[in-house]
Order: structure tokens, then sequence, then C-alpha cells
């Protein structure tokens, strides 16, 4: 793997990890050794950006388990990081961090949601950047795209970017998932995003269930995996769209502020654009602690193939 250097355009990862529990070890499942060497998803993924040519590592932690997150993750990657010459930074998702004049709803324990994490990094983030969660195995081909359509897009502070994966790559064995459902102009620009719930694996393909409800739905559709392409631009959006949605919030106990949503306000109303940028890599992740082996085996089927060293970092 190349060392960064200076000088090299910058493009940031973020990494949403404020729902790591406050006991590490058993039970979390960001923290479920995938790698013959004890490696976690986040490690695949910092390393995949890094071989992208990624300068910087940003991890969005609640402050409670910054000192039990350093010393089960951070200070590993932030040593790996190091001998790249790759900056690894942190900021803090709060249930208290609302903009001044707000007022805590008293009782709320629940998160804001994945808006609000990436409004954590307003004060760190000038570079255009690239945000996945910590706990979803995305491919390298993701990493490669979003930052070279950034790079060539760097004077369009309102033009972003999406992996798009493909909804039957993203399906658990195990139960229903929640994907971003896209709908995809004949330009592949993201015209709606929309959450939806209990997906499932079919024989024929894919469905929503809800109780005795089965709806089939396309298999091949692109989806949101949460992994999107911005620039700072974002964060200001972020802010004034927080300020509206605790202003109009209906249920102070339970609401979330999350980027899918926000992102299908702003496309509705014309304010931003985004390129869907397909990728055909299968997505892992632990949903269902039963989805452990299969992702075991997925990636040790890509060592076997030659994608990923035995020994991660030296290749």
């Amino acid at each position: 793997m190349e060392k960064h250097i200076p000088g090299q355009q910058e493009v940031a990862l973020v990494i949403m990890a404020a729902g790591l529990g406050s006991r590490f070890g058993g039970g979390i499942k960001q923290l479920e050794p995938v790698g013959p060497n004890g490696e976690i998803i986040m490690d695949y993924s910092v390393h995949d950006a890094i071989e992208a040519g990624y300068t910087r590592v940003i991890f969005i932690i609640r402050k409670d388990i910054e000192a039990d997150f350093r010393a089960a993750i951070g200070d590993r990657i932030q040593g790996v990081c190091a001998r790249r010459g790759v900056r690894v930074d942190y900021a803090f998702q709060e249930l208290r961090d609302l903009p001044e004049g707000y007022d805590f709803p008293e009782g709320r324990t629940k998160p804001w949601g994945t808006g609000q994490a990436v409004l954590a990094c307003r004060e760190l983030i000038r570079e255009p950047f690239v945000v996945i969660n910590a706990d979803d195995y995305y491919g390298k081909e993701a990493f490669v795209r979003l930052r070279a359509f950034l790079l060539e897009n760097g004077g369009a502070e309102r033009q972003f970017c999406m992996a798009g994966f493909i909804l039957k790559n993203t399906l658990s064995e195990h139960g229903g998932v929640t994907r971003g459902i896209c709908q995809v102009d004949e330009k592949f620009r993201l015209v709606t995003v929309k959450e939806t719930k209990h997906i499932v694996k079919t024989e024929d393909g894919a469905a929503i269930q809800e109780g005795e409800t089965i709806l089939p739905i396309n298999s091949g559709s692109h989806v949101s995996m949460n992994m999107w392409g911005l620039t700072g631009e974002m964060l200001r959006i972020l802010d004034r769209e927080f300020r509206a949605f605790l202003e109009g919030m209906h249920d102070p106990m339970k609401e979330e502020f999350l980027l899918p949503i926000v992102m299908d306000d702003l496309l509705r109303r014309g304010e931003v654009s985004v390129q869907v940028l397909e990728t055909r890599d299968k997505w892992f992740g632990v949903t269902y602690r039963e989805d452990k082996p299969l992702v075991v085996r997925s990636f040790r089927e890509l060592i076997d193939r030659g994608v990923y060293a035995e020994d991660l970092y030296s290749k």
C-alpha cells in the first residue's frame, strides 16, 4: 500500500461509529472479528480508502466511548494511518449537541440519527469527503469511484454522489433489512431515495414483508447503503435542515434526522444533484448474528482470490 504524498489532492473518509456500545467485546456487532487475524469490517474500509488515495480518516463516535474506542480500534488504525501519511481525527456525536436556541427534550435517549452524526464534523472538514457506516463492507470499487467524482467536480459544491448498490447484493439470509430504495434517471442521477424497512430475500428475488403481507419488489433496484460523496456545502445544508427538523418534530423522543431522508427532501426541492455511481461489489454486514459465518467466508474468499493479503496492511 502506497504512502500518502504531501500535496496530493485531499479527500477524507468519515466513518459513523457512534452507534458502538459503551462496553467493548462480545455482543457489539461492529467489533465482530471477520478476518483471519481478528480484523473487523472497519479495518477493510480504512484499508480500501487508503489504497484509493484518501488522505484523512475521521471517526464519529460518542465522547463516553472515546477511551474504549481508542484502545480497541482507534490507536491501532491510527498507527497504520500514521505510517502511510494519513491523518486521523475524531468528531463527537452527542444528544445534547443542538443549535443555539434549541432546548434538549428531557428524557430522550435515542440518537438523533446519521444527519446529526455528519453534522458533528462541521468544525473539522473543509475538503470533500465520503461518509460510510462503521459496520458495512462496501468493496474497493466504490471508494475509488466516489473519490474520483469528488475530485473531478471539486468546484461544484452541491454536486454530490452516492455508491449505488444492487438490492439483491445487499440482503440477509436471516431476516428483514432496511435499505434506501433509489429511483435513478437515464443519466444515473438520483431522483428519489426512500428508506424502506422489512425487505427480505425471497426465492424470486426480494419483497417487503410486514406481518402476513408480502409485496414483491425489484431485486435489481439501486439502493443506498449510506455511502455518500459530499462537500463542505452539505454541512451548511445539514445545519439548516437540522434546525427545521427540530422545529417540526412531532415526537421528540423518537424521530430521527437521517441522511437519506434529508437528501430526498433536497432532491425534491431541486437544491442538489446526486450522481449514482453503480457498484457491482457485494455488500457484507453483520445485521444478524447468524450473518457472521457468511461474512467470514466471504472475506476468506477475497483473500484467497488475492483481493486482500492474509496480513491485511501488507498489501
